[in-house]
């Protein structure tokens, strides 16, 4: 077939070098209708044209202009992978709260005012929060060990382990402006992660807990974990809409527990990933 290029896949992208060369790669080299290719942006005007039909986006959550420019994208037509009108409502709080009311087995958690605000702190800008915390029992209804971090999805700004009440006043003190929560944390030899690309293809492979890298090749349905991993993976990813999502699992006595129901720019580099893994995200 004949190569038209009338069909445009955008990428933004960040640091990351191993997949997107390959991505635009593997799309340019397919002698088809569409290429592939980083979008390239100044200013945005309410009626810019989008050359795009399709936007991959694997970096608005640092850059809120990018985000902006999505959003516009997403009005003209353009299908945006993923969905940045839900990207920026996501966060680990609302996607553990999501799995627990679908009867998933999660982590104990709580999300907690800020400590600051990108604004004059003043005590009228926090009339509606009651003070002070009830650090004690907080602690109490979370257990420890317990990490309190950036609420924020995809990223690990801010983390801190928990395992007294004066550890966690102490962090909570240097959260600054960070919006956080304090998550139960369970310690596991038996660690997997699952990508979720297209809403039903699932890659579920064991991590190694301390390197976090994948240790495996992909587990199969001859493993009890299998069938509820995969379940809970398409369920959780089709309930935010997304095309690409990546949620974090452990075994805990004996049956799966999610830690992570959402990371909409996963990792896809091909140092953790192994070659042939990457070659599946490709």
């Amino acid at each position: 077939m004949t190569k038209i290029g009338n069909k445009k896949i955008g990428l933004f992208i960040g640091r990351e070098w191993s997949w997107p060369a390959a991505f635009i790669s593997e799309v340019n080299g397919r002698n088809c209708e569409a290429t592939a290719e980083f979008v390239q942006i100044g200013d945005t005007k309410w009626d810019t044209k989008i050359p795009y039909q399709v936007i991959i986006d694997r970096m608005s959550q640092e850059i809120p202009y990018y985000r902006s420019y999505l959003k516009s994208a997403y009005l003209s037509g353009c299908h945006v992978i993923n969905d940045p009108f839900t990207r920026a409502a996501d966060d680990k709080f609302f996607g553990l709260s999501l799995a627990s009311k679908l009867g998933m087995r999660t982590l104990c958690t709580v999300a907690l005012p800020n400590k600051r605000v990108d604004t004059e702190n003043v005590p009228e800008t926090f009339r509606n929060l009651t003070y002070p915390l009830d650090w004690s029992e907080i602690l109490d209804y979370v257990g420890t060990p317990a990490d309190l971090e950036d609420i924020k999805t995809g990223g690990n700004k801010f983390r801190r382990r928990i395992t007294n009440l004066q550890e966690l006043i102490e962090a909570y003190d240097k959260s600054d402006i960070y919006t956080v929560s304090l998550t139960k944390s369970i310690e596991s030899e038996e660690l997997y992660r699952s990508i979720v690309i297209g809403q039903d293809n699932v890659l579920i492979v064991r991590i190694d807990p301390k390197t976090k890298i994948w240790v495996s090749v992909p587990i199969n349905n001859e493993n009890p974990a299998y069938k509820i991993i995969c379940d809970w993976s398409l369920s959780l990813t089709n309930m935010y809409g997304y095309d690409v999502n990546e949620l974090e699992f452990v075994i805990h006595n004996g049956k799966p527990l999610i830690t992570s129901p959402s990371n909409s720019a996963p990792e896809f580099d091909i140092n953790t990933l192994s070659s042939d893994n990457f070659r599946w995200c490709v």
